[in-house]
């Protein structure tokens, strides 16, 4: 049975994109939208997290320990007990074939990579606030057919606000 299907005993499978851990570990934003998009993470963190089986990459933690120290450090301590999936030739390949081919553009290549090490590894869920090069519905319809077109299923990708009744 599927893990998302109701009734079944595991969880579904959940690939934190770093936005996510940024949103939740970081200082409150001055900016309005980014502040209710962090508190919109802590809650869904702290209250649906543990529905899910949580995983992340050596890329979320590359990206997650970068910058000023204090905040990486509470990014990477969010992140410490979460399985980290591996970044294998299959996940390279599918990235390179999501920039050539145009899903996601050239210029954002850990885009392609979060993407591919979530379908390469069945997630059922890709939790991100990128809205520029992942969740928006143009750049999910071409990714979700690309990653199909590849044989592989490909995650839903969506914001913690998107998994709210879960």
């Amino acid at each position: 049975m599927h893990p998302c299907i109701l009734g079944s005993t595991m969880k579904p499978r959940l690939y934190l994109e770093t936005t996510i851990i940024s949103y939740y570990a970081n200082r409150f934003s001055s900016n309005l939208i980014v502040a209710g998009r962090q508190q919109i993470t802590r809650d869904w963190w702290d209250e649906k997290g543990s529905r899910f089986e949580l995983f992340v990459s050596p890329l979320v933690l590359n990206e997650a320990g970068a910058g000023e120290l204090n905040s990486a450090n509470r990014r990477m301590d969010a992140i410490k007990d979460i399985p980290v999936l591996a970044i294998d030739g299959d996940c390279e390949e599918v990235a390179a074939l999501l920039i050539a081919n145009g899903q996601v553009p050239p210029q954002y290549p850990e885009d392609a990579l979060h993407i591919a090490i979530a379908a390469v590894h069945s997630m059922d869920f890709l939790l991100t606030w990128n809205f520029s090069h992942i969740n928006n519905a143009f750049t999910k319809h071409t990714i979700y057919k690309a990653i199909e077109k590849y044989g592989l299923s490909c995650p839903q990708i969506c914001s913690p606000e998107e998994l709210e009744e879960i």
